[in-house]
């Protein structure tokens, strides 16, 4: 008599994670404050695009499309940071009265719980800032574009995109981190925006070399025109990923040891 062949079953074990960061990245698609975020700045854009196209047509003024591509960058940074700080802390501390029964209904590690949900914010924020300056860099080179060559540049659009993109990485990793490690978004919302002022302020008073957020979001104008350094552009995307990298482990140490 012949015995059945033996079935072996293979978990992958980046299951979990996977299907913690699939569904992480349609909820917050789906949420109000991601949507209230992507309708405000679209309509912000305009409305400033519109208002600065009228000067240039009824008062004949010349207007640089790297300054209004600067300008429009700083609003959008300053104007939806709001709800880039509701969107990362409420990543794992929105779920605070429901995360034991996540964890233990999924069969997923805190590890790989942390991880999906830090994750997919970084990947939704920053993929959707990216396309939203690549749509206000292709409206601000064609709107303000005169008789001459427009003074936008490929390379300092890259560069002023993945310049904010890195400063948003590490907004949004310590976002999830403090939500993480707080009981409550609310108190993850208050102790963040408390971090961000004081660490923006100490930055303030520190002298040149040291970046500043009100000295980058100016120096943005002159990134669009191609004039950076490419030295202190990479300094500036590799202290970015150290310091996310540096807060996903202490978030991942920190969420493994609370209490859900």
């Amino acid at each position: 008599m012949d015995t059945p062949p033996v079935v072996t079953l293979r978990f992958n074990k980046f299951l979990p994670y996977w299907a913690v960061f699939q569904t992480d990245l349609r909820q917050t698609a789906r949420s109000w404050v991601y949507r209230l975020w992507v309708i405000m700045t679209v309509f912000a854009a305009g409305a400033f695009l519109l208002y600065r196209v009228g000067l240039h047509q009824e008062a004949g003024m010349v207007q640089s499309a790297a300054v209004q591509c600067g300008d429009l960058f700083r609003l959008m940074v300053v104007g939806g940071l709001a709800l880039v700080v509701v969107l990362a802390v409420s990543a794992v501390g929105g779920e605070r009265g429901t995360l034991a029964d996540s964890i233990l209904s999924r069969g997923i590690s805190r590890y790989q719980y942390f991880l999906a949900k830090w994750h997919a914010r970084l990947v939704v924020v920053v993929s959707t800032f990216a396309v939203l300056a690549a749509g206000i860099l292709v409206a601000g080179y064609f709107l303000f574009k005169s008789d001459a060559e427009s003074d936008l540049t490929l390379t300092g659009g890259l560069a002023a995109v993945l310049a904010v993109a890195a400063a948003l990485c590490v907004i949004v990793t310590w976002g999830v981190v403090i939500g993480s490690l707080t009981n409550g978004p609310v108190l993850g919302i208050t102790v963040f925006w408390l971090v961000l002022y004081g660490v923006g302020f100490l930055l303030t008073l520190m002298p040149e070399p040291w970046p500043s957020p009100d000295r980058e979001l100016a120096r943005l104008k002159f990134v669009l025109r191609g004039q950076f350094n490419e030295l202190v552009l990479a300094n500036l995307v590799i202290a970015s990923v150290l310091l996310s990298a540096a807060a996903g482990a202490l978030g991942v140490v920190g969420f493994s040891k609370s209490d859900v």
